[in-house]
């Protein structure tokens, strides 16, 4: 068994590296594209919280598999034509994270009491200081643990683009299976323990955030 990763250990650490940018890239993405749809959907402006809903609803209800489908084969029928890989998976990991990312700012921005809003609006602030400035700051300290989680499912979403032409950890995993077939469950256990190499660590420091702010209130 140990022999098994020691022989493959470069393959191994390609997939996870892969893996492991592939979170990092969306995620920060996931956050930017997340916190604009989260301000949208606390914006005074009926149609903009319309848009915003519509676009979180649609994508939290849809496979993250048929996002992809969507973006290789549908989007080039409208003349879209993305970079298929690398840059495909990233957009369509962005585009379904956020929805996860908006929801979980939106609970922090709704449990800022409505006095804080009010207070900011006397002063003369403006929706988007407001926003920026009194609101944000108090709901981000709730929503850091939900967030990690939302970027641990990113990371374990991640597997979905091996099946589109991105060579991370299960694509890593399906290709030495096929050339070691005598090993796969060996294989697919190296694969499981470098997720949770990611995901076990993530989830600690999650519950060690939620600990901290539950004891601050």
């Amino acid at each position: 068994m140990i022999d098994v990763f020691l022989d493959n250990g470069p393959a191994y650490l390609a997939g996870f590296r892969m893996t492991l940018a592939l979170t990092a890239v969306a995620g920060v993405a996931s956050l930017v594209f997340g916190t604009i749809l989260a301000a949208l959907r606390v914006a005074p402006l009926r149609p903009l919280r319309v848009l915003a809903t519509g676009y979180v609803e649609l994508l939290r209800n849809t496979p993250l598999t048929l996002v992809f489908f969507g973006m290789v084969l549908v989007a080039p029928q409208f003349g879209i034509i993305p970079p298929i890989g690398f840059w495909t998976a990233i957009i369509c990991l962005t585009l379904y994270t956020s929805a996860f990312v908006c929801e979980a700012l939106r609970s922090g921005i709704n449990s800022v009491g409505v006095g804080q809003a009010e207070a900011a609006r006397a002063i003369g602030l403006t929706f988007g200081q407001s926003l920026a400035l009194v609101i944000f700051p108090q709901a981000v300290r709730t929503v850091i643990p939900p967030l990690i989680n939302v970027i641990i499912a990113l990371a374990k979403n991640t597997s979905v683009a091996a099946g589109f032409a991105v060579v991370e950890l299960v694509a890593t995993g399906r290709r030495l299976g096929q050339a070691i077939p005598g090993e796969a469950v060996t294989i697919l256990g190296g694969i499981a323990i470098l997720y949770l190499l990611f995901t076990i660590p993530a989830g600690l420091f999650a519950t060690r955030i939620e600990q901290k702010v539950a004891f601050a209130r």
